[in-house]
């Protein structure tokens, strides 16, 4: 694609990605041992939030996407927070924006690590699911309740994404 505007990747850090959302993963100490010693728990990582409704948990299967990638495409989901949790070893791209009057903003990317999950805050800008290996498997924590909590925005012009780091 010709004349798209072109972002990187970046790694995804905790830091980087605060304000669109919570990464989960288990990196240092735990906070507390459990069952005899021989289980560390990392408590409470994620920011749940939902409107109405209640939580659930989903199984998504998504067809892997190669890098250089085009974003199109950006939704939201105003009623509750999202979080994926890959259920492989394998990397996948998180893009996301800020609002910017109920579109999105510049789009950020980025490649998680082995064993990285995320958690959406509601009502944040990001692409589609984008495993880039197969199989694209993940355990989706979100909003199971009535009401149209998805908003879809088409982007006027498509961003390609690429890896450099």
């Amino acid at each position: 694609m010709t004349g798209a505007a072109r972002i990187a990747a970046q790694p995804l850090t905790a830091a980087a990605f605060a304000p669109f959302g919570d990464v989960l993963e288990a990196e240092g100490p735990p906070d507390r041992l459990i069952n005899q010693g021989l289980c560390g728990r990392f408590h409470d990582r994620a920011r749940l939030s939902f409107a109405d409704g209640r939580a659930g948990i989903s199984l998504f299967r998504a067809e892997p996407r190669t890098l250089p990638y085009t974003l199109d495409l950006m939704e939201r989901h105003p009623l509750g927070s999202q979080a994926f949790l890959p259920m492989t070893e394998h990397p996948f791209l998180v893009t996301v924006a800020p609002d910017a009057n109920g579109r999105p903003g510049t789009p950020l990317a980025f490649l998680t690590a082995p064993g990285q999950g995320i958690n959406l805050h509601a009502g944040t800008w990001h692409g589609v699911l984008t495993p880039l290996r197969a199989p694209g498997l993940f355990a989706v924590v979100d909003r199971i309740g009535s009401g149209d909590n998805l908003e879809e925005h088409f982007l006027a012009k498509p961003v390609m994404i690429t890896h450099q780091f």
